[in-house]
């Protein structure tokens, strides 16, 4: 059964109406990512400084640590 012109239209109007949502979504979704990102990068960089003081208070206590890497971040953490 084919549709009408009218039916068409309906359509053609309901898909951009779609689409222009969909939009909108992935540009909050980025937004929200970047958000997340740039938290965790905080997060990193407030770490760093522990685990030197860490390391620090290690070695002078005469402990052994060794530096572990997990996707791109570094952990002190005391030898088995």
């Amino acid at each position: 059964m084919a549709m009408t012109r009218e039916q068409e239209a309906l359509y053609r109007k309901t898909m951009l109406e779609a689409r222009k949502q969909l939009e909108g979504f992935d540009r909050e979704l980025q937004r929200e990512l970047r958000k997340i990102r740039e938290h965790l990068d905080q997060l990193q960089e407030s770490k760093k400084p522990f685990n030197r003081f860490y390391a620090a208070a290690a070695a002078l206590l005469g402990i052994s640590v060794e530096e572990e890497t997990h996707a791109g971040e570094n952990t002190i953490l005391p030898k088995k």
